[in-house]
């Protein structure tokens, strides 16, 4: 039953009956969970009131036309309350953590990236010096392997509290590394057989504060390839063993007066994931207004077929469209899924959650009300999921400030949690999840 005058279906949330009979713009609501799933309420901000004092509040649902009348009409969103309900299943959890001191001889370790070298905890490691150091996590056995000398930009402005931090990435195959400067424009790539910087990598001026600096390797037909941005708006893609770009294409800006170039792309390129598999590369970037919207395309199609599909190729799905909110936890679920966090339609109404979406399945993006452009389907999405995200191929991990949780993907439980271990990095071959504390490492393995 509806409470409109109208013999239609329900839809969407119950409503305060402030707001459904509101008609003159503008009604301030929020939008309440009740604490059953992600169900809630859109109650004014007296009702709202009225609710946090324990007394009844009536709601009801509305036909289509109506609850968007009402929603978006004469009524906007001014934040969230209530709890949304976080499940709880408990399963067999490993709880031992291992310290291991690094030698001292290495110096302050600033960032580290994984080696998958059958299954050993071998990692690569970025000195504050610039020294990079190959180190085996159980027998700390090291050796020095390169250096880079990336610009420190002096000149650089935080912006929305992003201070510029060095980040090490490494490749699949163990053979380069790379150097970036995040919320920054410079970088190095580093052939680790010969220790030879083979690529110097410059993202451009415009605005780099406001994104990590794009850069993955990936493997794609048989070879090792770098990505990474050359301009705000641009991502290319070069031989890390020697420089080469391969990617060449015309350049698409162009000034006040001259025509749009064809394949012109108004995005800011951030934080780039490769999926298991070197399959997709997802890009959590925005859109000026700004509106955070992480993309994805096919890498293969990419390198072999059409140069431009990272501006609009035909595999090019943009996944969820959220105002002021972009630079968040994501990460591929397996091949083909991907986890975006947080719930919400915008920075303001936002609750600690991920959504999950398919890219092999086609669909409107989240938040998008045009059919026509490409998304990915929505599978499911549940709350509690907070901080950074790692996966396993089959369960979904979040690291925040209340330490490290497991969780089911497919019902959204929360089947394990470990308190005061918050890891930055995951070692997919090892399944060992480390934090760097004082130059310790504090391991932890998710098998039982």
């Amino acid at each position: 039953m509806v409470a409109c005058p109208h013999d239609k279906a329900p839809f969407g949330s119950p409503i305060c009956r402030h707001l459904r009979d509101c008609r003159e713009p503008a009604l301030g609501y929020v939008k309440w969970y009740i604490g059953s799933g992600l169900e809630a309420e859109l109650l004014c901000l007296p009702c709202a009131e009225e609710r946090e004092r324990g007394l009844p509040v009536e709601s009801n649902f509305l036909c289509e036309d109506c609850f968007d009348y009402a929603s978006a009409e004469v009524g906007y969103l001014v934040g969230v309350r209530g709890r949304p309900e976080i499940r709880i299943r408990s399963e067999p959890f490993n709880s031992t953590l291992k310290e291991t001191p690094l030698p001292k001889q290495i110096g302050k370790i600033v960032d580290m990236a994984p080696l998958n070298s059958a299954g050993r905890s071998e990692w690569l490691m970025l000195a504050d010096s610039g020294q990079l150091i190959r180190i085996d996590a159980n027998s700390l056995d090291w050796a020095g392997v390169g250096s880079v000398t990336v610009p420190l930009e002096s000149d650089h402005k935080p912006r929305m509290g992003h201070m510029l931090r060095r980040r090490l990435h490494s490749s699949g195959d163990g053979l380069f590394a790379a150097v970036v400067n995040d919320y920054g424009r410079y970088g190095e790539v580093v052939d680790l057989r010969s220790g030879k910087v083979t690529l110097l990598l410059d993202g451009g001026q415009y605005h780099p504060e406001t994104v990590p600096f794009s850069f993955a390797f990936a493997s794609v037909l048989g070879r090792s390839v770098a990505i990474h941005r050359t301009q705000w708006n641009r991502l290319d893609v070069s031989d890390p063993s020697s420089g080469e770009l391969l990617s060449q294409r015309v350049p698409e800006s162009y000034r006040s007066g001259e025509d749009r170039p064809d394949h012109y792309l108004d995005y800011f390129h951030g934080a780039l994931y490769v999926s298991p598999g070197g399959t997709y590369i997802l890009d959590d970037g925005w859109f000026w207004a700004p509106v955070g919207i992480p993309t994805v395309w096919s890498l293969e199609r990419w390198i072999s077929e059409n140069v431009w599909e990272s501006e609009d190729g035909p595999t090019r799905l943009l996944i969820c469209g959220r105002p002021y909110y972009w630079d968040r936890a994501m990460c591929w679920l397996g091949g083909t899924r991907i986890a975006i966090g947080g719930i919400g339609d915008d920075d303001e109404a936002m609750i600690d959650g991920v959504t999950i979406f398919d890219v092999m399945t086609p669909g409107p993006p989240a938040g998008c009300l045009r059919a026509d452009i490409r998304g990915a389907r929505e599978v499911t999405a549940f709350a509690g999921p907070a901080g950074v995200f790692f996966s396993d191929g089959a369960s979904l991990f979040s690291s925040g400030d209340t330490g490290v949780s497991r969780w089911d993907p497919e019902d959204g439980s929360r089947t394990g949690h470990l308190e005061n271990f918050s890891p930055s990095h995951y070692h997919s071959a090892a399944r060992e999840f480390v934090q760097l504390i004082d130059n310790t490492l504090v391991r932890w393995s998710n098998t039982s």
